[in-house]
């Protein structure tokens, strides 16, 4: 029997932050990815997440019956940023532009993707080739920290994170990235666990 892996566990330092501000060094890893744009109570970012989900849970099956890998599928991630600022506002909500994403371990390759998408797609009658795509991403140096209570109370942690930074005589690059490790369908509003990284240089 193989031994189930859980990435928030071998990868604790990535997914597990404590709620002050840490520097991290993100390795290179593989994401799906679908881009949108606007507010994530739209339709686009919804539909966004029920394919992540609709192919990612197909894949983890599929390597498990293989009997190649048995794994945990990651956590929902989101990069969020506003293209005429340098910084993310948090309040220019109808201005985002976001990256949904789900991390996936390296045996996932693009032929399985390819034709899990296919499956998908023939058994859910839509088309999703055109809008995901399996990317390597390298943030490499980050800080980050564990912010817990509602989405739209996030400001207060974001800038500690970003007071953090410059008191590190560092500077904010890339895009705001969210990790989503609570379902907010089953967690209360004030319980919701979200970690909250900006890449630095």
């Amino acid at each position: 029997m193989m031994n189930k892996i859980d990435f928030k566990k071998t990868l604790k330092e990535l997914y597990l932050p404590p709620r002050r501000p840490v520097l991290v060094d993100v390795p290179e890893m593989q994401f799906l990815m679908i881009d949108g744009a606007g507010p994530p109570e739209n339709e686009e970012y919804q539909s966004a997440i029920q394919i992540l989900y609709g192919v990612s849970f197909p894949m983890k099956f599929k390597l498990k019956k293989a009997g190649v890998v048995d794994y945990t599928v990651p956590p929902l991630e989101g990069l969020w940023w506003v293209e005429a600022s340098d910084t993310f506002d948090i309040s220019q909500r109808d201005d985002w532009r976001w990256t949904a994403m789900i991390m996936q371990p390296e045996q996932v390759t693009q032929d399985l993707v390819i034709e899990t998408i296919e499956e998908v797609e023939e058994k859910k009658g839509i088309e999703i080739q055109n809008r995901l795509r399996l990317e390597t991403f390298h943030e490499g140096r980050s800080a980050q920290i564990m912010h817990i209570g509602p989405y739209s109370a996030e400001g207060p942690t974001i800038q500690k994170l970003h007071d953090f930074i410059e008191a590190e005589g560092l500077s904010p690059r890339g895009k705001h990235h969210e990790i989503y490790l609570s379902d907010p369908r089953r967690a209360a509003p004030d319980r919701l666990k979200t970690v909250i990284r900006q890449p630095v240089s």
